[in-house]
């Protein structure tokens, strides 16, 4: 076994040029949520041409690679979809560009996160040429609309697909350390409802943004007191949104809505979250209602689920995070750190939802996600090439 792992090593590195040469080609198409196809289409050809024994497309238009077929299912994750550029004043480069120099691929989507996927493009290739016979299936998957719904690919593979993995490796940045956990978020609208008068004699009316206003200042102090995890941290509540109607601009405004961007850690559910909210709003004409996310994949199929992402941890000792700390060390000598991300990842429908162990390893520093100037070590990119290989054999 030993030789296996030199040997990866060794092709990680052969291939590395390989590697950075795809994630440019990747980089160079703008991939944004729901406008996918072009970027799927060069992912599916990466693979064919790296000699998967399977590439398809499903229904909602995340590519499907296969290697193996065996009992067990691992399944290695990454989202093809990125943001946008946004001021591109803040930028030094053409983030489309796919630059390779000076040790980097450079572009958006390089760390979040279409380096992953040319990663385990390269590792598939490597268990080809190494004529992997585990009894083992691996399912390489570039997934969807992350960036606009987390999870919501992993939902329609396993519930539509009916592919149901026994281990998931999500390729989101690590900076190289195995992940194993985020706190999970939810989006909540919460509605105030007034009474319009005229803004001459606002007292014959009920003000919708007085109350929109105290209530801002309630969820305020109940970010402070939130549950804390000694791993994951703090649960987080912030106002990312504030709109009112009135019938004039001289009038009472007889409605206000606010958005809630929550961040739950361990042992928030949605049920607990929105109590907490509608306790602060309940002497108010209000409503708390949790948003749903409903669009027209490029495929033309339209997919949706409620805009709730559960928290999920793996503790230190489970089968998959320590699978990953020896796949590691049999490759590099020493062990990983073993951590958390700070954002949230489809892990959330993977292990929070449907509970099947998962881990992160990805390269790059998740502190270039959605940040101009993106761009990822193609050192990085060996590293989990050799990652993904490994963890199938020590798997």
């Amino acid at each position: 076994m030993e030789a296996i792992y030199a040997k990866i090593k060794e092709l990680s590195e052969k291939y590395s040029d390989y590697t950075a040469q795809n994630l440019s080609k990747l980089v160079k198409i703008k991939s944004l949520s729901t406008q996918e196809k072009d970027v799927q289409l060069e992912l599916k050809r990466q693979m064919e041409e790296a000699g998967f024994d399977e590439v398809r497309i499903d229904g909602l238009g995340n590519v499907i690679g296969r290697i193996g077929n065996g009992k067990r299912i691992l399944a290695i994750d990454g989202h093809m979809d990125t943001v946008d550029m946004g001021n591109m004043k803040n930028w030094t480069f053409d983030p489309l560009g796919g630059e390779i120099k000076d040790g980097y691929v450079h572009g958006r989507g390089t760390v979040d996160q279409e380096g992953g996927p040319a990663a385990f493009v390269t590792a598939g290739r490597i268990l080809k040429e190494l004529a992997f016979d585990r009894d083992l299936t691996i399912y390489f998957v570039g997934s969807v609309m992350e960036e606009d719904c987390d999870g919501l690919c992993w939902k329609y593979i396993i519930e539509e697909e009916k592919i149901i993995p026994d281990f998931v490796i999500s390729t989101e940045p690590t900076n190289l350390n195995i992940y194993r956990g985020h706190r999970g978020r939810m989006e909540i609208h919460v509605h105030f409802y007034g009474v319009s008068s005229h803004g001459s004699a606002p007292e014959r009316g009920k003000n919708a943004i007085y109350m929109a206003s105290r209530a801002a200042l309630e969820i305020e102090k109940l970010n402070e007191r939130l549950a804390y995890d000694e791993f994951l941290g703090r649960g987080s509540v912030t106002i990312s949104e504030i709109i009112s109607g009135s019938p004039s601009l001289c009038a009472v405004s007889d409605y206000a809505r606010i958005h809630l961007d929550r961040r739950l850690t361990w042992g928030e559910t949605k049920e607990s979250a929105i109590a907490e909210i509608e306790a602060l709003v309940k002497d108010m004409n209000a409503k708390v209602e949790v948003l749903d996310y409903s669009e027209t994949a490029w495929t033309g199929l339209t997919y949706g689920m409620e805009k709730y992402y559960p928290t999920w941890k793996m503790e230190e000792d489970t089968e998959i995070v320590q699978t990953g700390v020896r796949a590691y060390e049999k490759i590099y000598g020493t062990k990983p750190k073993v951590d958390k991300w700070t954002f949230s990842t489809n892990g959330i429908m993977t292990c929070g939802t449907y509970k099947i162990p998962t881990i992160g390893f990805g390269p790059g520093n998740e502190v270039l996600a959605h940040a101009p100037n993106e761009k990822v070590p193609i050192s990085d990119l060996v590293v989990a090439t050799a990652f993904y290989a490994a963890f199938a054999y020590e798997l």
